[in-house]
């Protein structure tokens, strides 16, 4: 069962969805009231004087489910909510959470100073690290989503070829797909065709009214779109069909004092069980990872 993460040491401050131009002033017109600090925490003294200082961790995330869902009455919730709750308690300090948009404004927004961290999850790659601490704590493949009544010539142990794939435009599925279609053109198979649409609901909306066959996406959101509407099913690309597994990284500006407190925040809640627990609530379980890894791609120490 999910359950909404409400706790006192995570307040969830949704400013709005906002839109890279009117960030800055919809994120200061609202906010919750912090909880309180805990400075006998186990990581309290690794935070930088900045964050100790404003009493709080403010961190950014986009409107994605299953990690980030903006419900009608303004309440974020979802597995991202959840696991600050249980990073904040080794952190010692409340985490304030700011939705955004759009990544580039994620991204310059963490390198200004204006947010600390943001829970992506995104991949780790080494352009990213050069300027993020990239901390990973899922790994995922590309699934593709189809309906379980228009099933036809998609084969249950393979992903497809010969279909039109929707997808979000400019997603990890883009390279996926290319991949897959090199692998159906040695087979003798014909190409899939791309359709792209802005989110991942308008990618489910094509496959409903059959303008697509299938909805390519990360296996954790076919998970959840699969647990949410049981007239959906998936298939992964596997090695054989081009697709490696992707680490997925929460992202902290290299500079910003967190990238150690953080990657330790996550080893201690690695060993408490507290991350399993979080992972099983929403059913994350295939797409877990055994440990933590810290700027995985480069191997650079945080700074």
């Amino acid at each position: 069962m999910q359950v909404r993460t409400t706790a006192s040491l995570v307040s969830i401050a949704l400013a709005g969805v906002l839109l890279a131009g009117c960030a800055e002033g919809a994120a200061e017109e609202s906010g919750a009231e912090s909880g309180k600090v805990d400075t006998g925490a186990p990581l309290y003294d690794a935070l930088p004087k900045g964050v100790k200082d404003a009493g709080e961790l403010v961190v950014v995330g986009d409107a994605h489910p299953p990690y980030r869902t903006v419900e009608k009455d303004g309440e974020v919730t979802g597995i991202d909510p959840d696991l600050w709750k249980v990073l904040g308690e080794q952190l010692g300090v409340p985490v304030r959470m700011e939705v955004s948009q759009s990544m580039p404004s994620m991204l310059t927004g963490m390198q200004s100073g204006r947010w600390q961290a943001w829970n992506g999850p995104v991949q780790a790659n080494p352009e990213r690290e050069r300027s993020f601490d990239a901390i990973t704590w899922l790994q995922t493949r590309t699934a593709y989503v189809f309906s379980k009544e228009g099933a036809d010539g998609i084969a249950a142990e393979e992903a497809p070829c010969g279909q039109t794939i929707a997808l979000v435009g400019g997603s990890i599925t883009e390279s996926e797909v290319e991949k897959l279609n090199t692998w159906c053109a040695e087979q003798g198979e014909p190409a899939n065709k791309r359709a792209d649409y802005a989110d991942t609901n308008a990618t489910l909306l094509a496959v409903k009214s059959g303008r697509a066959d299938v909805a390519g996406m990360t296996e954790t959101a076919a998970l959840d779109v699969t647990a949410a509407d049981e007239t959906y099913d998936y298939v992964t690309q596997t090695d054989e069909q081009g697709s490696g597994v992707s680490l997925l990284a929460l992202l902290t500006p290299k500079d910003s004092g967190m990238g150690k407190p953080l990657y330790e925040a996550f080893q201690n809640i690695f060993d408490n069980g507290d991350y399993q627990k979080v992972l099983e609530e929403w059913g994350l379980e295939p797409v877990a990872v055994e440990k933590p890894l810290i700027n995985p791609t480069t191997e650079r120490e945080p700074s």
